[in-house]
């Protein structure tokens, strides 16, 4: 793991980056707020050459209208980044959802992860929707080892002695680098081999699988390992509930996840939950995993 922190206008303009790989900046809150410290906070990361993210406070209100006051005001470049901060009461987890899909679409090409404490995760959170990854923030157990059975991105374990403490479940600064900027083939030598080989789902499999589990008995796994990769896609587009997703069964609640898929991608017809190449590969893309046919 590595470590990191994350700043606001609360913070020093110029924080103490010594022995960190990377830094969240608030940038804006609600849908006027700006942090004054941004700019100063911003170029200091930068000098420091640590990976730089940037965070929004979500409010209640227009979500849509908050996103873009989020990427106008934030002063984010390509590789930085984006992160949405749930810890109002107020927001709902369907806004905290909305948020994260609105600021995806402005902003495709960056990395958008979700923050919230281990009570909204545990008891306001019903969608498993994170986006890009999970910030999950607990101080009552030891760095790295959140209380959740959630996979994590970043976990924030203190908020002493003056900034907030955080660790990142990456191998190296490099290795962040490379996911913030959608580069995983770099090393930390700058060697291009693959980090991992990207996993895959049998088209015909899958299809044998839609046909078949949702009429045999309860619990049935026609082709497990495919169903487990497909589910999880669909878990994190907040189509799938926390108690389906990876079980690997290809039953009447995935087949309706999945035609939810088909009619949310725009392709795929008839929205009947039978996976068809161009929906599947439209999910593989996404969630990182081929298709093969």
């Amino acid at each position: 793991m590595i470590h990191g922190i994350d700043v606001s206008g609360y913070n020093a303009a110029t924080p103490d980056l010594t022995g960190q790989d990377f830094c969240f900046i608030k940038a804006t809150e609600g849908g006027s707020y700006v942090n004054p410290k941004q700019s100063t906070q911003t170029a200091a990361a930068r000098k420091a050459g640590v990976v730089v993210g940037f965070y929004h406070f979500a409010r209640p209100g227009d979500m849509q209208a908050q996103a873009q006051h989020f990427v106008d005001k934030c002063e984010s470049t390509d590789g930085d980044v984006l992160a949405i901060d749930w810890e109002d009461s107020s927001v709902s987890c369907a806004d905290k959802d909305l948020l994260l899909k609105a600021v995806k679409k402005l902003r495709p090409t960056h990395r958008v992860i979700v923050y919230c404490n281990t009570g909204f995760w545990l008891h306001r959170d019903s969608s498993s929707f994170v986006q890009d990854g999970l910030w999950i923030a607990d101080y009552s157990h030891p760095a790295g080892h959140p209380p959740i059975s959630a996979k994590w991105l970043i976990h924030q374990y203190a908020d002493h002695p003056t900034t907030d403490q955080d660790v990142a479940q990456f191998a190296s600064r490099a290795a962040m680098k490379a996911w913030a900027t959608g580069d995983t083939t770099k090393t930390d030598g700058g060697s291009k081999t693959p980090t991992k080989t990207e996993p895959t789902v049998d088209l015909s499999k899958l299809i044998a699988a839609a046909k078949t589990d949702p009429k045999a008995k309860q619990g049935h796994q026609t082709y497990a390992a495919g169903v487990k990769l497909v589910e999880a896609a669909l878990r994190a587009e907040g189509l799938l509930g926390k108690e389906y997703a990876g079980d690997g069964s290809y039953g009447t609640t995935t087949l309706k996840a999945y035609a939810k898929w088909q009619e949310k991608c725009g392709v795929g017809g008839p929205y009947d939950g039978i996976p068809g190449i161009k929906s599947l590969t439209a999910l593989g893309k996404k969630h990182g995993f081929k298709v093969v046919a």
